[in-house]
């Protein structure tokens, strides 16, 4: 989203799951609204009510509700802001669409393809803007070598290759992140980190029009760091993915998947 002309009326910010004791809202989204001419972070709602207080007094929010309703259906909010894990958008973001407020929702969008169909249907319905938290596409170097990529500076790209590994799909897990074992939740491999930086990609060097993709899950079994007890995993831990582009809009998708 762009900054608001100094003659235009400030855009009224409330977050959903601002917290006292820190998190993603806090890291990120608190400070960047601080700094964007345009927005003014006017409410927040957390898990209770004690919690929304704490984070009003932490942060100086005007506006504080124990809930994602309430502060969906508050005149002072213009932009609802959803920053909680993925298994909560759905019953989080439904509310702010209802009541007819901007929305921008971390990434994912949804648990899966019918709760993302779901929220961007009613979105459309409800006619409001609404953006998605893919933030490798704002970045600053990214955008500067997509910019060289499309001048012609280097050249005609011919293949890439894109290597990651990360916190989702290891050996061991913590408390705070149990949820990302359960396929369902909607945190895996496939959806966060590989979201993200295919995202980045296609954003630099163009869309796919073809895709084959291999997921596995080679440990169905992890351990938790702390008390070393086993729990069972069913995400997905691997992927291989192999794709022909070219700049055009995908036309097909090949999906196998070996268990």
């Amino acid at each position: 989203m762009t900054s608001t002309s100094p003659h235009r009326e400030l855009i009224r910010v409330g977050v959903v799951g601002l917290s006292a004791s820190g998190g993603w809202a806090a890291t990120a989204h608190v400070p960047a609204l601080a700094g964007l001419d345009g927005y003014e972070l006017r409410a927040l709602s957390a898990s209770s009510a004690e919690s929304a207080r704490a984070a009003g007094e932490k942060y100086a929010v005007p506006l504080a509700f124990a809930s994602a309703e309430e502060l969906a259906r508050s005149e002072e909010v213009d932009l609802v802001v959803v920053t909680v894990k993925v298994p909560h958008h759905l019953e989080l973001i439904r509310p702010a669409l209802e009541a007819g407020k901007m929305v921008f929702s971390e990434w994912p969008l949804g648990a899966d393809l019918a709760q993302a169909e779901e929220l961007a249907d009613l979105a459309h319905r409800r006619g409001v803007l609404t953006a998605v938290g893919l933030q490798a596409r704002s970045a600053p170097p990214l955008r500067y070598l997509r910019d060289l990529v499309a001048e012609g500076y280097m050249g005609r790209v011919l293949s890439t290759s894109m290597l990651g590994s990360g916190w989702i799909g290891g050996a061991t897990y913590d408390d705070n992140y149990a949820y990302v074992l359960d396929a369902t939740s909607g945190a895996t491999l496939l959806s966060i980190p590989f979201g993200h930086s295919v995202d980045a990609l296609t954003m630099v060097l163009g869309e796919f029009r073809e895709v084959s993709a291999l997921v596995e899950n080679l440990r169905p079994e992890v351990t938790n760091v702390t008390s070393g007890a086993v729990a069972a995993k069913s995400a997905d831990d691997q992927l291989i993915t192999v794709e022909a582009g070219g700049g055009v809009p995908p036309h097909r998708f090949h999906h196998r998947r070996h268990s």
